[in-house]
């Protein structure tokens, strides 16, 4: 194993995911009517698009998925509407970090493996555009350059939690399923990859288990467990693995 996959929200991001998603939606509504426009119309798009995006097979990225749903509902103002939008990422999303509660764990333990030579993804569900996804890296007490890849709605076409969306992140980094860890706080989006024989480790500290699963077969722990486990693995670093 040469490779980690981590999530981003509720687990290199602890947050209270209820509370960032009221806070994202009040904020987003003040600025759209602000500026004039419908803002419930507009957020029932923002979920139709999200929705499209769940439900992406691959023809098209996710960003294109979600901006054809969101055009179609929008209608002539769209392209307004998106310029809006991409102000208030810029200016006005950093509100929603009041729901966030950054450990130093974290920040801590992607640098110990990144120095024992471990490659690190963020293979955060792809539904947020780069803009939103680099600040909440940010939030967490990271850069976007600490990861090889980091996946967005732009560079995907697939979401979680159907496997074409890893079984593409693995090409792209050139990895089988033998070389990679899975870390996760999501049962169903995150710990799936076991399908494919791959590792995974579940952090417990935002938990979300949807469905009530029996997740007693998989490695879990707090961030404090998981910070434990990644410092007993052995350095890659005179071993000539693929970086």
């Amino acid at each position: 194993m040469n490779t980690i996959l981590f999530d981003l929200d509720g687990t290199l991001l602890p947050m209270d995911l209820e509370g960032f998603l009221d806070t994202y939606e009040k904020a987003l509504k003040s600025r759209l009517e602000h500026a004039g426009f419908d803002a419930d119309l507009i957020w029932q798009a923002i979920w139709q698009g999200m929705a499209a995006m769940l439900e992406n097979e691959g023809m098209l990225t996710n960003e294109d998925m979600f901006l054809k749903t969101f055009d179609s509902i929008v209608g002539e103002k769209s392209r307004r509407v998106q310029r809006e939008i991409e102000k208030f990422y810029q200016r006005d999303f950093s509100v929603a970090r009041l729901n966030t509660q950054p450990t130093p764990y974290a920040e801590q333990t992607i640098s110990m493996l990144k120095r024992k030579g471990y490659t690190v993804v963020l293979a955060t569900n792809p539904v947020f555009p780069a803009v939103a996804t680099e600040q909440r890296i940010r939030w967490a007490g990271l850069e976007p350059k600490d990861f090889a890849v980091i996946t967005t709605y732009e560079n995907t076409c697939y979401t979680k939690p159907n496997l074409n969306y890893y079984r593409r992140l693995l090409r792209e980094l050139n990895r089988t399923p033998d070389d990679c860890l899975m870390v996760g706080n999501d049962v169903d989006e995150d710990m799936c990859v076991v399908k494919m024989g791959m590792d995974t480790f579940l952090i417990k500290d935002c938990l979300i288990n949807r469905s009530g699963r029996d997740i007693s077969d998989f490695k879990q722990g707090s961030w404090q467990a998981f910070a434990e486990y990644a410092e007993s693995l052995p350095s890659l670093k005179n071993y000539g693995f693929r970086r």
